[in-house]
């Protein structure tokens, strides 16, 4: 096991959250209204009494981005992961399926699924977080019967105080930073360094929001507004009407 420094941390988080900035925009910039409408609930919209098209236009993109953002977020969470294992423990991206990192240490092969927070998956794709531990556990045993594995379910924050799972270990927040680092303190060491440029990066970002909420919240008027009102019917029937074939 090797020692990491915070400033080695610092300056990989400082190199890379650009990362997260740029990809960040570049959803925004290639978003196109009918793509938004398609995946939010109108109903809901409906049932909270939303009056103006702005107001509509701006919930759902802020609603599509939330969740856009966690997904590039957690990208660069589970690269920051791990660099910072491969600088402590060797380790290293698993070429297995659905396995994210690979590393060994007291004599145990930890496979380690990453994951942004504890409340990542129904019940469907939990079972396939088994099954992919299961598959990759075969593989690694073709070349030697005798390794004895691991796998962890990793989440970059939050809390489960019930890790052991049976068929694998969930280690979440301040548990898997110091699992992967040996550093106890490290889930709060690297967060100052996350605001690296970020007022002028969102400058730039919230420029573009801007614009974007003025092109959809017009385009919105032109498509379903009548005589200054929502269409609603014609807004359910782009979001959910039958398709026939032509």
């Amino acid at each position: 096991m090797k020692s990491i420094e915070t400033r080695d941390v610092t300056d990989y988080v400082e190199n890379n959250i650009g990362s997260f900035h740029t990809k960040r925009l570049q959803s925004l910039e290639k978003l196109k209204l009918n793509q938004v409408l398609k995946r939010k609930n109108p109903y809901l919209f409906k049932a909270r009494n939303i009056l103006t098209a702005h107001d509509l236009v701006k919930t759902l993109l802020d609603a599509y981005l939330s969740s856009q953002e966690e997904t590039i977020f957690g990208d660069f969470l589970e690269g920051l992961a791990i660099f910072i294992n491969g600088t402590v423990f060797d380790g290293k991206k698993s070429s297995a399926g659905g396995i994210d990192l690979e590393f060994d240490k007291n004599g145990i092969r930890y496979i380690v699924s990453i994951k942004s927070g504890p409340n990542w998956g129904n019940s469907r794709q939990i079972n396939k977080l088994r099954d992919d531990f299961k598959k990759a556990k075969i593989i690694l045993r073709t070349s030697n019967s005798n390794l004895q594995i691991v796998a962890v379910n990793g989440c970059c924050y939050g809390r489960d105080n019930k890790p052991d799972k049976g068929e694998y270990f969930k280690y979440c927040g301040q548990t898997f930073w110091e699992f992967i680092s040996g550093n106890e303190y490290l889930y709060v060491e690297f967060i100052e360094s996350l605001g690296h440029k970020a007022k002028e990066k969102n400058e730039a970002f919230l420029q573009a929001y801007s614009e974007i909420v003025n092109k959809f919240t017009f385009e919105f008027t032109q498509k379903y507004c009548i005589d200054g009102r929502i269409d609603w019917d014609a807004l359910v029937k782009f979001n959910s009407s039958i398709v026939k074939p032509q």
